[in-house]
């Protein structure tokens, strides 16, 4: 397991990252965002923080607080990764304040980089929950991935299959996108998902249902 574990790190390391300016069109929760770019839409995760699910505790001011930082605004998306979901994984600015780590400084999220490696973020939440900011003001606030185990029917874990636990590494692949066309060509449920949602090779999905390469992903079902 851990020869694997390394070579998804190695492939996070490799993924060649995009700086790209996009709108905000809409904050669907205190780490995701919705943008416009090129007159295509996009969903974009924060990275390395997580914050509380809509129904949790603090959920809705953590929108709220992102929800002021960039509704509607032009903010530079440094990307570096796609998830799961095909969502883009990668740190937001706008003007120069780094949006990821002041959500952090808020108290509005958690710090969530890998395996809690970034001693920035990690001193940004230190702070938060000595200043009892935002959600640390609580008297035992509960992490987002603590709450989603407890509660199976949220959002969150009703897409359990188009994903793994976010705790788990996952494949990263090349964000430049028009290399591959074919299920064939696919090694994973994941990233035939990548290119479908990303890409945009609808060739991958015969049927029109959403669902790429049935041979791949019928047992992700």
């Amino acid at each position: 397991m851990r020869w694997f574990v390394a070579l998804a790190c190695g492939l996070a390391l490799n993924v060649h990252a995009e700086v790209f300016t996009a709108r905000v069109l809409a904050v669907l929760d205190g780490d995701t965002v919705l943008v416009s770019r090129n007159g295509k839409a996009s969903k974009v995760r924060l990275a390395n923080i997580d914050a509380p699910e809509k129904e949790q505790p603090f959920g809705k001011q953590s929108r709220q607080s992102l929800q002021e930082l960039v509704h509607k605004r032009e903010v530079v998306i440094d990307s570096r990764a796609v998830d799961q979901y095909g969502r883009i994984v990668g740190l937001i600015s706008l003007e120069g304040l780094d949006i990821n780590q002041e959500q952090l400084r808020r108290g509005m999220a958690w710090e969530y980089s890998y395996f809690h490696s970034d001693k920035t973020y990690v001193a940004l939440q230190k702070e938060a929950q000595q200043q009892q900011r935002g959600l640390w003001a609580q008297a035992d606030p509960q992490s987002p991935w603590q709450w989603r185990k407890l509660h199976p029917s949220t959002k969150a874990d009703r897409r359990k299959k188009a994903a793994v636990p976010r705790d788990i590494p996952v494949m990263l692949y090349d964000m430049e996108c028009g290399r591959k066309r074919r299920c064939s060509e696919m090694s994973s449920c994941d990233e035939a998902r990548f290119y479908l949602i990303r890409c945009g090779v609808t060739t991958l999905d015969g049927d029109r249902d959403g669902e790429p390469c049935k041979a791949l992903c019928t047992d992700r079902q």
